[in-house]
């Protein structure tokens, strides 16, 4: 499923893992770095900022700087970030942030991974719609990164 609307971006996945297999996956600092393309250097903590450096092609000077939201064990997990945030030399600080939720629901086959970025109308006009364009297929990209990764992990 893939709805948006000019402030939220929603992805969903049905994943063939246990909601505990997919919740390491997403909170589990390592791992998260491993499927998303990024080399974070600290755990996800409530409240607290984690850093690394964007590891995809093309992408590797950019850093990512995410200020954790909540830690809902096998339920929810989010985050705050700038959302397309490559430019070195712009200052992001002054900007709002979006929310990144991960919402993990139990199903019969595995869990239901549903990925939310919300907030995009706080984004400067003049960068607002390419942010808005470049995540939405961003997060069509990672829940495929997610899937791949836990499928590769269950046969290994």
């Amino acid at each position: 499923m893939v709805s948006s609307n000019s402030d939220v971006i929603k992805k969903q996945i049905k994943l063939q893992a246990s909601p505990n297999r997919v919740w390491n996956a997403l909170t589990n600092y390592r791992e998260f770095s491993a499927w998303f393309g990024v080399n974070l250097e600290s755990p996800f903590v409530p409240g607290e900022t984690t850093v690394g450096q964007i590891t995809i092609p093309g992408y590797e000077h950019v850093k990512m700087e995410v200020e954790v939201h909540k830690l809902q064990p096998e339920t929810l997990f989010s985050f705050y970030w700038h959302p397309y945030a490559i430019e070195p030399d712009y200052d992001y600080s002054q900007e709002q942030p979006t929310l990144v939720e991960f919402q993990l629901e139990a199903i019969e086959d595995g869990t239901l991974l549903t990925v939310i970025e919300s907030g995009f109308d706080a984004i400067p006009a003049v960068r607002r719609d390419e942010a808005f364009r470049m995540n939405d297929g961003g997060w069509t990209g990672q829940i495929k990164n997610i899937e791949t990764y836990l499928n590769e992990s269950i046969q290994t």
